[in-house]
């Protein structure tokens, strides 16, 4: 590989990494290569960006990026047969790594970064495969909001109903007492 190859493979690894909020690094040694093309089909189904690279590029390209993420917590793991991982999802390629993971020993997690933090080793991933997604997230707040909601309407649905047996019943309880209040009435006039 030439030097103008690696400084293109270290910018585009670099508009990669640009706004990227999840960073996973795979290890997918060991991999056939139908294994590795049905991994790369079902990240890309999955809005997953997956680029297989050099270490030392994706080193690089990583101490080269300009913001406040530092990165280098993630070097110790470059080692071996490197797969970087890009989603909007923070849990998505956990879950993907953890699908193949049922049928082989690999893919295996290197490292990530995620959520202003770093997880580095393989087994951070069944921690990283239960971190809430943003959309789950929102959907347990809105279901949240929604009960005490729905209690107060089912509430006011049902209470119509009771009010509507509470009537007959107090009508009944006066008709007993006008009797009652009438003999009392009749009492009165006698002793005069």
């Amino acid at each position: 590989m030439t030097k103008e190859d690696k400084v293109l493979v270290i910018q585009d690894i670099k508009g990669m990494l640009q706004d990227a909020k999840v960073v996973y690094v795979a290890n997918l040694e060991g991999m056939n290569a139908a294994a590795t093309s049905d991994f790369r089909r079902q990240a890309f189904k999955q809005n997953i960006t997956l680029k297989v690279v050099k270490n030392t590029l994706l080193q690089k390209a990583m101490e080269q990026m300009e913001g406040d993420v530092d990165y280098s917590e993630m070097f110790p793991s470059f080692k071996g047969n490197t797969a970087l991982m890009v989603a909007e999802t923070a849990n998505a390629p956990a879950k993907l790594i953890q699908g193949f993971r049922k049928k082989a020993e690999v893919p295996a997690l290197k490292s990530a970064y995620l959520q202003d933090t770093f997880y580095v080793g393989d087994e951070n991933l069944d921690t990283l495969v239960n971190i809430k997604s943003r959309e789950e997230m929102i959907g347990e707040i809105i279901t949240l909001l929604q009960s005490p909601l729905r209690n107060v309407l089912s509430a006011l649905q049902n209470k119509p109903d009771t009010a509507e047996e509470a009537a007959p019943a107090a009508e009944e309880e006066k008709t007993e007492e006008t009797p009652a209040a009438d003999a009392a009435a009749t009492d009165a006039p006698s002793a005069e």
